[in-house]
């Protein structure tokens, strides 16, 4: 077995050097890249402090506890909890290299932040602006229907008034999507193989993202979308129904923090498909379609939303970069902040009953790659998907075998992958 994951890392190595390559070469091309951030044309510093040795600590305590086993050893309940605990506080380590402004680096006023003062006293103006304002050019740059700003707004509305404690906030109920993932995986693949990928979860390098991105809240509605469609398929009559009923909803809402969550429905699609209930579909359609069509109603109409970024994009962005080198370049990024995980788990991608959880992720990648809108900044959006790529990695290596133990070699070359992203480059892609 350990043979295995050292060819797996062997390979990922190979991949994340040719990517790294493909990078160097581009920026030394004089290649349309369109940014001048880290790891490209941007400036690079090497910091150590007292707070960098947070994330190796975690990451040290994290594989010495599943090296003794006490991952299979614990309640459920224990490895549930202790995997939103793990991931929160591995992802704020991460982010606290640059202090308390690690965690607050995204939430800029030319952000999210700055859209709060147009919500004022009347967010339903604000939606219903919201469309005529993309199309100006004003807002459809940041690429997001207006979801996370209505968040902020409610945040604020409750008391919350410091971008501190908005990060916290996101970095939190990003940190819940852990014990959902790990539910699905139980339901899927059983609670053998649910326990040996808490490590991979808890230390996955994409955490990097959770403590400063809004799409670690898309990440959490996204994995409870998928359990409530394992639950629907577990159940029938009316009890199925409302669970369906329910991850459609989840979907909708998803959808309206972000663009590319609508792929997220394939998944639901794959699990009803795996398990011969595509009744269900019926249900979780009409449930997608409350949060949009609600929206549309109060004046936010989503494809709308949807085609007016996209030619934002097209306007102001896309002249300035390549879709050639980006295509490779965003490969190059998907590989390192999914880590050594990644590879193995495509390796076994048919040895695993969690297939479904593959299809909406891969299948939003793919588009985003071939559709040419991975081009800087869409690779963040990519967060509610990373789980769901790894997850093969504890499938057993022959069908119908035994789940494969705690990938630790895998886990502790992607934390480490991590901890040299924060530590070195300037911002994290």
């Amino acid at each position: 077995m350990r043979t295995r994951e050292q060819r797996d890392l062997a390979g990922w190595l190979l991949l994340v050097s040719v990517g790294l390559l493909v990078t160097w070469l581009a920026v030394r091309g004089g290649a349309r890249l369109g940014t001048a951030s880290a790891p490209f044309l941007g400036s690079y510093r090497f910091e150590v402090s007292p707070l960098s040795l947070a994330a190796p600590a975690v990451a040290v305590a994290v594989l010495a506890f599943t090296r003794r086993g006490l991952m299979d050893r614990l309640p459920w309940w224990a490895i549930s909890a202790g995997s939103a605990l793990g991931l929160l506080t591995w992802s704020v380590a991460l982010a606290l290299v640059d202090g308390t402004a690690g965690l607050t680096r995204s939430l800029t006023p030319d952000s999210y932040l700055g859209d709060l003062d147009d919500v004022g006293d009347d967010p339903i103006g604000y939606l219903k602006s919201f469309t005529t304002r993309n199309a100006e050019h004003t807002i459809a740059t940041r690429g997001h229907p207006p979801a996370p700003v209505l968040f902020l707004w409610l945040l604020q509305r409750a008391g919350i008034t410091e971008h501190f404690g908005f990060a916290m906030v996101v970095t939190i109920i990003g940190a819940m999507a852990a014990p959902l993932v790990l539910a699905a995986i139980r339901d899927a693949s059983g609670e053998t193989a649910a326990r040996h990928f808490a490590p991979v979860i808890i230390l996955a390098p994409y955490a990097v993202w959770l403590a400063v991105s809004m799409d670690a809240v898309v990440l959490t509605i996204a994995a409870a979308m998928t359990v409530a469609g394992l639950k629907a398929t577990r159940h029938k009559g009316w009890q199925a129904a409302l669970w369906a009923l329910g991850a459609g909803l989840l979907l909708g809402v998803a959808a309206l923090f972000s663009y590319a969550a609508a792929w997220l429905g394939l998944s639901i699609v794959g699990i009803y498909f795996a398990r011969r209930r595509a009744a269900l579909n019926v249900f979780s359609g009409i449930g997608a379609l409350v949060p949009v069509m609600g929206a549309s109603l109060l004046g936010f109409t989503w494809t709308d939303g949807l085609l007016a970024a996209y030619e934002d994009f097209a306007t102001h962005i896309e002249p300035d970069r390549s879709a050639l080198w980006w295509g490779l370049i965003s490969m190059c990024a998907l590989l390192i902040a999914a880590g050594p995980p990644l590879v193995a788990s495509i390796r076994k991608l048919r040895n695993t009953p969690g297939w479904p959880f593959l299809l909406g992720g891969a299948a939003a990648v793919v588009f985003s790659v071939l559709a040419g809108l991975a081009r800087g900044g869409i690779e963040h959006a990519w967060l509610p998907y990373f789980p769901w790529l790894t997850i093969a990695v504890i499938a057993p290596e022959i069908q119908g075998g035994e789940p494969a133990p705690p990938p630790l070699l895998l886990v502790a070359a992607g934390a480490l992958t991590a901890i040299v992203i924060e530590a070195v480059l300037l911002t994290p892609w």
